[in-house]
């Protein structure tokens, strides 16, 4: 391996007087667009101390590392940027340029509260009892939870219904979910739910016969059998994409998408918000 081959190594360090999350999010977003090079991430967290953050600090440096941090007391921020200004460190300080601007626009200051993101509010609770409804109603156990439900998941086996239900539980939405088998009988409640909230999920037949012989793998089991048979998937398919003209669903197919793409998709099309990080009010409340 010549010298310009040799792999290229960044570190990155998350800092934040509180859990770090966002950053972190941050940071893995940042480093899946780069497939080829090695990194190595660290989180100082919870340094709301200024000795607990200047090691933070001093650690990043001995790395010569990239600094992504969440700071909100001001104090500490002019102490890490007074760091970085010495020391010639890359820093993106996520929260100060936003919050400074709403401040602007309202003439409201802000709380500086560590970690104010993750208080135990009614939101909090919300998102709870949305993963408590996601277990209850998921793979069809009880159809009664399809009238309740904000979104209606329907789908083959193998194409996320289950991990999409608590993805977007996670967003204070409640989600059934109702597999597809064209030998089985489908609930009265299914054509009682408004087709609004329905989305019809798809997925490519090669694609799902690969997902579905790696399945059997991990059991310990052949790879082909009938449910991978790549003529039932068709079938399959075929049934689920018939019954989704009937009801006049929206309808996305997964097979290039990740979980987190597909629940992007499902909350534009059906006009749903994102309320795990704030709750809205009605203009007119």
């Amino acid at each position: 391996m010549t010298k310009n081959e040799q792999k290229k190594c960044v570190t990155i360090f998350v800092i934040s007087d509180s859990a770090g999350e966002t950053a972190s999010k941050l940071a893995a977003a940042s480093m899946a667009q780069y497939p080829t090079v090695d990194f190595s991430l660290f989180r100082r967290t919870f340094a709301k101390e200024e000795d607990k953050l200047r090691r933070a600090l001093e650690d990043a440096r001995r790395e010569n590392a990239m600094v992504l941090h969440t700071i909100v007391n001001e104090r500490l921020v002019k102490i890490a940027n007074d760091f970085f200004e010495e020391h010639g460190l890359y820093h993106f300080d996520i929260l100060t340029p936003p919050v400074a601007e709403i401040e602007r626009l309202t003439g409201i200051a802000p709380t500086r509260e560590p970690g104010a993101l993750h208080h135990l509010n009614e939101n909090y609770f919300k998102r709870i009892e949305a993963m408590e409804f996601a277990v209850k109603y998921d793979d069809g156990k009880d159809a009664r939870g399809f009238l309740e439900a904000d979104v209606l998941l329907l789908g083959v086996s193998r194409t996320s219904k289950t991990p999409l239900s608590l993805f977007l539980a996670n967003k204070n939405l409640k989600v059934a979910n109702l597999p597809l088998i064209p030998e089985a009988h489908l609930p009265k409640q299914l054509w009682e739910t408004n087709p609004k909230k329905i989305v019809g999920l798809t997925n490519d037949p090669d694609i799902l016969n690969g997902i579905r012989k790696e399945r059997m793998k991990t059991y310990g089991l052949p790879a082909d059998t009938s449910y991978s048979d790549i003529e039932k998937i068709r079938k399959e398919l075929a049934f689920a994409n018939d019954l989704y003209e009937k009801l006049g669903c929206v309808v996305i197919n997964v097979a290039s998408l990740s979980i987190e793409e597909t629940a992007s998709m499902i909350l534009n099309a059906l006009n749903l918000e994102d309320h795990s990080y704030y709750s809205t009010e009605s203009p007119e409340a």
